[in-house]
This record gives C-alpha cells, sequence and structure tokens, in this order.
C-alpha cells in the first residue's frame, strides 16, 4: 500500500481450520487426511486416493456430529475474533507509542478456508515487509505447528518479506494464568451441596477431581523426539505450582488404527468411576477455542457417559478471547519483535 504501510509488522496466526457448513465437511477431511505428516496412507502416490476415500466414509457420521453443534466449526469465527483483539491490543501497547511501529493481524487456516497460501499474498499485497508466524498450538507437534510452519515457510519462499516463526509456548506465565483463572471459575461452578465444598485452601478444592484431557497423537511420533507430551507435562507442573488440585492427565480424538497415547479419556472415564469419583472437572489442556473436540466430544459424548456412570462433568470454558489469553499473545508477539530487532 506503500509508505504508510512501510512500518507495519504482519501477525499470521496459524491454526487448523474447520468446516464453514455440512458441504464442507467431506472436502476438509480431504485435506486434513491428505497431509502425510499427520498419518501416512500408504506410499505417497496413493495419500490422496486413499484420502479422499476416508473422507467419504467417514463424512456423513461426522456430518451429524457437526449437526450437533451448530451445523459447522466455530473456529475461524473465534480466530477472527482472537485476531481483531490480538490487534487492538498490539496498536495500544507501549511499543507501538515508543516508535512508528503498528500491527496488523491476520489469520490463516491449514485444512480449510481462509488458506494460508491464499492469505499470504493478500499479506503482501497490503505492503507487509515483516511477518510474524504465531502458532495457535501452545504445544509443539510435528503433526499440528510442524505441518502449518512447513507450509508456510513453502510458501513464503516465493515472497520478499522477511519472517519469523513462533512454533510454541505452553509455558508462557500468562498463558498459565488463563488456565489457572479458568480452571478456579470452573471448580467454583460445582454446587455447595458437595462433601467437601470446592473452596481454595491447604487440603484443595474438596471433591472435584481435574482432568487434563490433551489432543492425541500416535506413539511413534513421540518415539520419534515429538516433544509435545513433555510439554503438555510442563503447562501442568506450572499450573499445579500455583494451584491444590488432585489431577489426571488423558488424551481424546485418537484415529485409526496405529497406537495412540494413553490413557484415553474414554478410560480415565472408567477409572474415575471405579474409585468413586462423582465430581470431574475436564480442563481440554491442548486446546485454545471451541471446536468440535471440546463441544462434542466433552460437553456431549464424553458427559453422557460420565452421567452413565454417575459422575457429574463439567468442563472449564475454553481460552477462546479470554483477556489474560490475548494479553499472552501479545507478549509472545512484543517479545519475538524485541529478539529479532525489528523495533
Amino acid at each position: 500500500m506503500g509508505e504508510t504501510e512501510k512500518n507495519t509488522i504482519g501477525v499470521l496466526l496459524l491454526n487448523l481450520g474447520g468446516p464453514d457448513s455440512l458441504q464442507a465437511v467431506r472436502p476438509f477431511l480431504y485435506n486434513l487426511f491428505s497431509d502425510r505428516s499427520i498419518i501416512k496412507l500408504g506410499p505417497s502416490f496413493l495419500q490422496k486416493p486413499i484420502a479422499w476415500l476416508i473422507s467419504g466414509i467417514r463424512a456423513q457420521s461426522t456430518k451429524k456430529i457437526y449437526n450437533l453443534i451448530g451445523g459447522k466449526s466455530p473456529i475461524l469465527d473465534i480466530t477472527t475474533e482472537q485476531a481483531k483483539a490480538l490487534e487492538e491490543a498490539l496498536n495500544s501497547s507501549l511499543i507501538t507509542h515508543h516508535s512508528s511501529v503498528s500491527f496488523r493481524v491476520y489469520v490463516g487456516m491449514r485444512y480449510w478456508h481462509p488458506f494460508i497460501e491464499k492469505v499470504i499474498p493478500e499479506i503482501c499485497s497490503d505492503g507487509i515487509k515483516k511477518l510474524i508466524a504465531l502458532s495457535l498450538y501452545p504445544h509443539y507437534s510435528r503433526a499440528t505447528t510442524g505441518s502449518a510452519l512447513s507450509n508456510f515457510k513453502e510458501i513464503m519462499s516465493g515472497y520478499p518479506v522477511e519472517i519469523f516463526c513462533i512454533s510454541s509456548w505452553f509455558d508462557h506465565p500468562l498463558y498459565i494464568d488463563a488456565l489457572v483463572d479458568l480452571i478456579e471459575k470452573g471448580l467454583e461452578s460445582f454446587t455447595l451441596s458437595l462433601t467437601l465444598p470446592p473452596q481454595r485452601g491447604r487440603d484443595g478444592w474438596g471433591d472435584v477431581h481435574v482432568l487434563f484431557s490433551a489432543h492425541s497423537l500416535p506413539e511413534s511420533f513421540i518415539a520419534e523426539g515429538d516433544p509435545y507430551v513433555y510439554q503438555i507435562q510442563e503447562t501442568i507442573k506450572k499450573i499445579v505450582k500455583i494451584m491444590n488440585i488432585e489431577w489426571h492427565l488423558s488424551y481424546q480424538s485418537k484415529s485409526g488404527p496405529v497406537k495412540w497415547l494413553e490413557p484415553s479419556t474414554e478410560e480415565m472415564l472408567e477409572k474415575f468411576a471405579e474409585w468413586g469419583y462423582r465430581n470431574m472437572l475436564v480442563v481440554p489442556i491442548s486446546f485454545i477455542s471451541d471446536h468440535i473436540e471440546t463441544l462434542y466430544e466433552i460437553d456431549i459424548l464424553y458427559k453422557d457417559m460420565a452421567q452413565k456412570k454417575g459422575i457429574t462433568l463439567k468442563r472449564v470454558e475454553s481460552l477462546n478471547t479470554h483477556p489474560l489469553f490475548i494479553e499472552a499473545l501479545k507478549d509472545i508477539v512484543i517479545e519475538s519483535v524485541k529478539e529479532i530487532k525489528w523495533v
């Protein structure tokens, strides 16, 4: 756009994406299963034909699930709100008052619109010469951040733009504070009829047990050096240093025949019932916004399973546009900009 844009730093929020209509379900699934960084479907030349076959098989049942949560994924709407809130926070920060820098925040999705490859030409036509790519996955995995950043770097190689990539922020203090705030609110939502009411203190939170539920991965990823599980555990360590809670960790959303991380969230529901637990707060630890995993898997599927076992299951609210979370993203961007001396 010319001179007025020369000091504008771009920020691209990278996320998974999700179907924006029931008609988009099959092509979204096809894009997902076509990515060999997530799952290898036979030899590489068969990846896309097999992905098309699997997406067709799964489309009908997946559409039924999306019908239960409003007929589409809310992830684009939420990520757009996050981008707007982050842009406002960045442009209201001290760094913009003491320099000629401003920020513009964009959204790029890996598997559905707006695709990363479609957003980057728009960013460049806006005159952006410096661009931060910020993964919205707090915990790094080659299947999520790794795939998105690989796609991003490949596209950016054709443009004269300086780039800097932020691949994880699992232990950022403001991110931890935001999670603690949501967990405290979740614990306080249990009624006073509990044997031990949920209240802060030396003895923890009464009869409420916390289950951190992370998105699962094939065990082979971890064996090959993926830091995902370590980073999840480090996030939880930071939380429990602040809060006195009884907690466990499980993994949800597995698919396919390979061996996935254990225990599954379903298995932990069984264990909680065996142990006589009656009040359960689920914290979807690897998710920063509502999607099918929170709105269907936890809120409908697991809640129903828990109820049948005599367990009251509640879920903490997702981070979405929580003020502390937006502050965390702002701080991550500003510290990166300072580190690479763009201001």
